[in-house]
């Protein structure tokens, strides 16, 4: 996916794109289409890119195991200037992108499979509130309680407990 840059005036410029996952090479478990929502500033020297997106995706959830789709949001920015990339030895950010004055488009596909991939969160949960499994029986907190006897305890756990109960009594 490209922006065309030759022929653009200075100043600041919206695109938007409602296209397939596939285009940005994203796979399972995304599908659907992606969007995009782009703000181009030019200036003679610089462009910058600010993109907000949104893709969904299928997901098991973490805490339940159940299947479920989310919605994922994010955002990004990215500097682009015209001219030569400096020294190796030098610092750079890695959202600047150095382009060929005659550089005539900009590529973004990787750039949004990238930050969509990132923007993935570590717990994948189906409700913010989801109770989960029941350690004992497996049976899905969510659709009420089970008949486990909670007050069962480890056995290797019960010095433990004695001394959480010496310290509590004294």
């Amino acid at each position: 996916m490209f922006i065309k840059i030759s022929g653009l005036s200075e100043g600041v410029h919206n695109f938007s794109f409602d296209e397939k996952v596939s285009l940005i090479n994203l796979e399972e478990p995304f599908f659907g289409n992606f969007t995009a929502f782009i703000e181009l500033s030019k200036t003679h020297n610089q462009i910058v890119l600010k993109t907000d997106f949104s893709v969904i995706a299928h997901f098991d959830c973490d805490r339940c195991a159940n299947n479920f789709e989310s919605e994922i949001k994010g955002s990004y920015r990215m500097v682009y200037f015209f001219g030569s990339k400096p020294a190796d030895g030098e610092n750079t950010d890695e959202n600047l992108i150095f382009l060929h004055p005659d550089a005539d488009r900009i590529e973004i596909s990787n750039d949004l499979r990238d930050f969509a991939l990132l923007s993935v969160p570590m717990k994948k949960l189906c409700r913010e509130d989801c109770k989960g499994l029941c350690s004992h029986c497996g049976k899905d907190l969510n659709d009420g309680d089970c008949s486990c006897d909670k007050n069962n305890t480890d056995a290797r756990w019960l010095p433990l407990q004695e001394l959480k109960n010496k310290i509590n009594n004294n």
